[in-house]
């Protein structure tokens, strides 16, 4: 790291934050399955930590059919019931019926668009948003990109991606840079 340069402040101390911010965060993906895991995960965090959620990925990848949208949307009441015992992932009722609600309105999605991948990124327009950002203070929770996207999934029938949520996810997958302009990742993602 350049002298002068430091990482984001959310994710400095600790080393899976760390990697996950260096690595992945704001790095733009255009892969169906790993937009539908990041849309899964987020919604996951609702109401606890980012951390939590990385520290049960790998379960949550192993419980979810390594994310493959139609493996999920064909989940039936019995692995529904079989993930609500699943330690390895947060068990929440809604949560998991909401993981393969999810995956059935994903797999209309990309019936319809041709992909997960151009649905979601309309909302801007194919090109990831520039934050610009000196300190954290400035980094929204949602945006008016972040509404549109949270309203048209929700009119699909997709639960957990409010407003807040949606721009966590767009955060994450790249469509947004949401890296401070001091961070060394600032530069490299956009």
């Amino acid at each position: 790291m350049n002298p002068g340069n430091h990482r984001c402040p959310w994710c400095v101390g600790t080393p899976l934050y760390e990697r996950y911010h260096d690595e992945e965060w704001g790095v733009p993906v255009h892969e169906d399955r790993l937009l539908f895991e990041m849309l899964i995960l987020e919604g996951a965090q609702a109401g606890l930590s980012w951390l939590t959620i990385l520290k049960k990925r790998e379960n949550y990848r192993k419980a979810f059919k390594g994310f493959e949208i139609a493996a999920v949307a064909r989940m039936d009441a019995s692995e529904e019931a079989r993930l609500l015992q699943d330690a390895g992932i947060v068990r929440h009722r809604q949560k998991i019926s909401a993981a393969i609600r999810n995956a059935q309105a994903a797999l209309e999605i990309q019936r319809e668009f041709g992909s997960l991948d151009r649905f979601l990124w309309q909302f801007v327009e194919g090109q990831p948003r520039i934050g610009n950002r000196k300190t954290m203070s400035e980094v929204p929770a949602r945006t008016a990109e972040s509404d549109a996207m949270s309203a048209a999934l929700a009119g699909r029938g997709m639960k957990f991606i409010g407003s807040t949520i949606c721009y966590a996810f767009m955060q994450a997958v790249g469509m947004v840079n949401d890296h401070l302009v001091t961070c060394p990742q600032y530069s490299g993602v956009r």
